[in-house]
């Protein structure tokens, strides 16, 4: 049985939950959805997600409850995939473009935030994902962009010329919010990705 979390403190957590329900159905394999709030939900966990909100308040939240740097330690170890969409992705980076978001510095990305302007503060496209078939259905909600890409990091979408997905092994990071459409194929990938991690329980 596979546990996947999606930490509980801001942003679409019924959502990303409901997809992940479905892309497990999808996948043939059996899963449960874990709702993340403090280190003891983590425990069993082998992928979380962190969804959007405000990045300054959910970092301060995971500082507070000890997860920023439990999730910190097992994404590093590899025990644990993490998927940050939006302030998720912020969060996650080894550069957050704030002062006041410190990074988790778990995958290497630059980021530069609220990219778009208050223009286009909120838009869909369809995005050629690398892995997928056919486009996707992306929501982006007041964006950040993907500035800059290190060491082995993998480009897996762009709308236009600006980096919009990227991966790392099981780390995901996406500026837009794939849990605001019906198409389950992201979290489908994603749980497929952390499909061969152990948590060394029983």
């Amino acid at each position: 049985m596979l546990n996947i979390g999606v930490l509980n403190i801001q942003g679409d957590v019924s959502e990303h939950g409901e997809m992940l329900k479905k892309a497990f159905v999808a996948s043939g394999i059996s899963g449960n959805v874990i709702y993340v709030k403090d280190r003891k939900d983590l425990e069993d966990v082998v992928g979380i997600i962190i969804p959007g909100g405000e990045s300054t308040t959910i970092s301060r939240l995971l500082k507070s409850t000890g997860l920023f740097e439990e999730i910190r330690r097992r994404a590093l170890d590899g025990s644990l995939g993490v998927m940050g969409t939006c302030a998720g992705t912020i969060i996650i980076s080894k550069n957050t473009g704030d002062p006041r978001v410190t990074p988790m510095g778990i995958i290497d990305i630059d980021i530069k935030r609220n990219a778009y302007g208050r223009q286009y503060s909120s838009f869909q496209v369809m995005l050629d994902i690398k892995g997928l078939d056919s486009p996707f259905p992306a929501v982006f909600i007041r964006a950040p962009v993907i500035e800059r890409v290190y060491s082995d990091v993998e480009i897996m979408a762009k709308y236009n010329d600006d980096i919009v997905f990227v991966r790392k092994g099981n780390i995901f990071a996406l500026t837009f919010h794939p849990e605001l459409t019906d198409d389950y194929r992201i979290h489908k990938m994603f749980i497929e990705g952390v499909g061969g991690i152990s948590t060394g329980k029983e």
